[in-house]
């Protein structure tokens, strides 16, 4: 293995390929990602590693943090969003009393992103680990592992902008990131992209920001685009589980109401035929007494003729079911919308539908998705179904986005490894022109360009709250669990109640959470 890129103590002392097994004591882990490491110094604190050959779970590094800890030692980290900064070791040693009060929260915040950051690489680590010893080979794992240390140098010297560096780093990742290799190969090829693109908008230093992204997510062709999205829809149940809670959640809001309004933000991304929908009307035309004697559905968006198409089809399923559906169009994105646009009638019950929609107005200024909010709330819907991918894709430092990303994608290729033939083209095209697209958003853009800014649950309650809305927590964890068995969904996948959320996850890694909102 070829240590060009590790510093002189690593390369003196260190030969991971020589041992069986993985070696992840300290001086390992510092090889992977060496910035963090050499700036915690060798007396910084204690790890323990309950790592164990006889199990795939993901184990986590165990960190202790004491008071002498934080005030004696020395090294700071700095990293910003528009990576104009980068990792750096401060001489100082000076003692907590030392440090100018007004920095005092600088301080303390340097150590969360130092342990943040340790933590992810491991994370990121492991989860790779998990799904190549599948395979029982250990020249996989070496090469995965290999992958690793790659990515997060040329992260770190991107984010530097050492384009020197980080151009022949990139060219060993693309001779060993391959799209039909492992899973966490073509995770890599993916990240290998977005780094490629992220590193070509770089400016000299000195130099403020980047420059306006030259590709972004529109410049896939539609019919490609639109292939990749149906085949997650059938082959992932990320997008069907968001359905099946958000339809359960809008029956039981609609229990014997007679009229009844459904607005959809987004259309649910647009899938043809309105599969939510169907599946709505239908359990609406079935229920106990009497179906509603107007249903009316309205949907917002850009994508006007399309969901006009979509429209129709449900109209004319609605009335072969008995039912009287009435279809509208806002064309309009998300941040433009109106309070006048959506027009509500005395006497009908208001809920509304957002799939994997609310992510893309989360700004840096927040004043976006407020006002959004803010228009919903006015509405006062009985229900808003909040559904969104549940990772921190938003932080204010690259660095720690780019490790909360590559984990939680990783996550994703594992779960499809599991679903499809090694060589099936389905994979590919969901892989290079749906996630890869979100990859790519989420690594090389700033500011505006950057529309995949997906966040925890724990930081949509925070938003939610301020907003004005009240959690109506989910109650259906046994249904969602017979959902999972009912619709054969590969194993591996899991769903869990979180303070009223449910979340699927692969594995244990959290992908969607699904919550309830009411005014």
């Amino acid at each position: 293995m070829a240590h060009g890129f590790l510093p002189n103590e690593f390369q003196k002392t260190d030969r991971i390929d020589e041992v069986t097994g993985l070696d992840l004591k300290l001086s390992a882990m510092a090889f992977c990602f060496h910035p963090f490491m050499s700036i915690m110094g060798d007396n910084a604190c204690g790890w323990s590693l309950p790592f164990s050959g006889e199990t795939r779970d993901t184990k986590r590094l165990r960190r202790t943090i004491s008071i002498p800890e934080l005030t004696g030692s020395s090294g700071s980290l700095s990293s910003g969003g528009n990576s104009d900064s980068c990792m750096s070791r401060r001489g100082s040693t000076s003692s907590l009393n030392s440090l100018p009060r007004l920095h005092f929260r600088d301080h303390i915040l340097t150590y969360t992103q130092r342990y943040l950051a340790a933590e992810a690489v491991e994370e990121a680590a492991a989860a790779m680990i998990s799904s190549e010893e599948s395979g029982g080979e250990e020249d996989e794992t070496a090469d995965g592992m290999r992958l690793v240390q790659l990515l997060i140098a040329c992260a770190e010297a991107v984010a530097c902008r050492d384009k020197s560096h980080a151009s022949a780093l990139l060219s060993e990742l693309r001779a060993n990131a391959l799209v039909f290799g492992s899973s966490f190969q073509r995770v890599a090829s993916c990240f290998v992209q977005g780094l490629a693109d992220r590193l070509a908008l770089v400016q000299p230093l000195g130099t403020v920001g980047l420059v306006a992204p030259v590709m972004n997510i529109m410049d896939i062709p539609s019919d490609k685009k639109e292939e990749a999205l149906r085949l997650v829809y059938e082959s992932c149940p990320h997008i069907p589980f968001g359905h099946f809670v958000a339809n359960s959640s809008i029956l039981e809001a609609f229990e014997g109401e007679s009229f009844v309004h459904v607005v959809d933000l987004g259309m649910t991304l647009g899938l043809p035929h309105g599969h939510q929908w169907r599946h709505l009307i239908q359990s609406l035309a079935n229920r106990a007494g009497k179906p509603p004697s107007r249903l009316r559905i309205t949907a917002v968006g850009l994508s006007d003729h399309r969901f006009h198409i979509i429209g129709q089809e449900l109209e004319a399923y609605a009335k072969d079911l008995g039912m009287n559906l009435g279809f509208s169009v806002v064309k309009s994105n998300l941040e433009n919308l109106q309070p006048e646009d959506i027009k509500v009638f005395d006497g009908e019950v208001l809920v509304v539908n957002s799939i994997l929609q609310l992510h893309c107005v989360v700004k840096e200024s927040r004043g976006a998705l407020n006002s959004v909010l803010q228009i919903i709330h006015e509405l006062s819907p009985k229900v808003l179904v909040l559904v969104e991918q549940d990772s921190s894709h938003n932080g204010p430092f690259f660095l720690g986005r780019f490790m909360e990303a590559l984990h939680y994608y990783s996550a994703i290729f594992d779960s499809l490894d599991a679903m499809l033939p090694k060589y099936d083209t389905r994979r590919a095209k969901m892989e290079q022109f749906y996630f890869a697209e979100e990859i790519k958003n989420i690594v090389s853009c700033e500011g505006p360009g950057r529309v995949e800014r997906h966040e925890r649950v724990d930081q949509w309650r925070r938003r939610m709250s301020r907003a004005g809305f009240q959690a109506a927590p989910l109650r259906m964890i046994t249904q969602a669990k017979q959902w999972l068995g009912k619709n054969k969904v590969c194993e591996g996948y899991t769903v869990v109640e979180d303070k009223g959320c449910l979340v699927l996850g692969w594995k244990s890694k959290p992908i969607v959470a699904a919550s309830c909102w009411k005014c």
